[in-house]
């Protein structure tokens, strides 16, 4: 089975466009960490510490697609917006990502960012591909993709000899959701379909299947009364991550309190995002601020709140939120083989080594989130 190409693209919010390599940094819709804070310098963190942090200077957040109300992008938003940063005496500058991680991790590598979304899978794919980034956290072994078909579908085995849409390429994820449950895959013949959802329920082209995201897709098509079932791969025990976060290793090296500071807050806003629909549309309405009067307010609560479910409902095996499964690196690499993504050289141990789990390990104590600082 030829190699897949190393790229991600997520579905659209409406029609935001992708930006170019050198204007997802440099481009307009960035908001600083400090602008619009509540906070007060330095409140929850010792006077030695603060001076740490403010010696790493300026931060680059980059987020996985623009200012969607995805975990991993909306409380890093909402941190800065309430001051979480500033408390930590942190300078976090946001920048919107343009939906494609083979971009972010170069970015990421070449120090044009600093932190940014990436999937553990794709962490391993950069690794592979030489692009040097390092893993810090994950939410979740359950993923985002998922595979939708009409309801008359109710074996996926029913997909054999049929059409299946995807956006690009079918995520290894839902590919081998598909062969574990006895699809014919050789059979299946694969179109590249656009960001439009309701093609599925018009069949439009003899469609039977699309990819997509739980929280995205699904959503659409549920509020356009159009009914389709989901299929997860977490459901048929294929590994994957959420709201994983990578950083660029020369950074976390050399401040490497920084890199636990910027989880601690997100964390901490993560808390507060979720802890009430008040709360919720308090901070989607920070998101909609930096996005701009077509930001469809609606659609990404339930974006945010999808998605925290998943969370909720599939955490990482003894540990803490953020904590990084580093069984669940070893079945993403076995994966990666099935499907020769990954060479033969991409061992367990060395795809392991890409990760660093001490960032979210030292903001805890007894599965409680230190807050403030040390």
């Amino acid at each position: 089975m030829p190699s897949k190409p190393y790229r991600l693209i997520r579905s659209g919010l409406a029609s935001l466009a992708a930006v170019t390599l050198t204007a997802v940094v440099a481009g307009c819709g960035s908001g600083s960490g400090d602008s619009t804070s509540t906070g007060s310098e330095g409140s929850a963190i010792s006077a030695k510490r603060c001076a740490d942090n403010k010696a790493a200077g300026k931060i680059t957040y980059l987020s996985g697609y623009q200012y969607q109300s995805s975990v991993s992008i909306l409380e890093y938003i909402a941190a800065a917006q309430l001051g979480y940063f500033k408390d930590l005496c942190l300078t976090v500058d946001l920048k919107p990502g343009s939906g494609d991680t083979a971009q972010n991790t170069k970015l990421l590598a070449g120090g044009q960012a600093t932190v940014s979304p990436v999937a553990e899978q794709d962490v391993i794919q950069a690794r592979a591909n030489g692009i040097d980034i390092t893993g810090i956290s994950s939410y979740s072994n359950a993923g985002l993709e998922i595979l939708m078909t009409n309801k008359d579908i109710t074996d996926l085995t029913q997909l054999d000899g049929k059409v299946v849409g995807h956006k690009g390429y079918v995520p290894a994820t839902v590919e081998a959701m598909m062969v574990k449950a006895g699809v014919d895959w050789n059979s299946l013949k694969l179109v590249k379909q656009g960001y439009d959802p309701s093609v599925l329920p018009r069949r439009q082209g003899g469609l039977e299947a699309l990819t997509g995201f739980v929280s995205n897709e699904p959503n659409q098509l549920k509020a356009a009364g159009d009914d389709v079932t989901v299929w997860k791969p977490v459901d048929y025990g294929v590994p994957s991550s959420l709201g994983a976060m990578a950083v660029n290793p020369a950074f976390a090296k050399e401040h490497p309190q920084a890199v636990e500071d910027i989880l601690r807050a997100a964390l901490h806003a993560y808390d507060y995002c979720s802890s009430s629909d008040k709360h919720i549309a308090e901070c989607v309405g920070y998101a909609a601020r930096l996005s701009g009067p077509t930001y469809d307010k609606k659609l990404n609560t339930t974006i945010w709140k999808t998605e925290t479910k998943v969370a909720k409902d599939n955490p990482a095996p003894g540990q803490p939120l953020g904590g990084i499964d580093l069984k669940n690196v070893a079945g993403l690499v076995d994966m990666l083989h099935q499907f020769k993504i990954v060479p033969a050289g991409v061992t367990v141990a060395r795809a392991r080594g890409w990760f660093d789990t001490s960032p979210v390990t030292n903001i805890y104590t007894a599965d409680k989130l230190v807050w403030p600082a040390p």
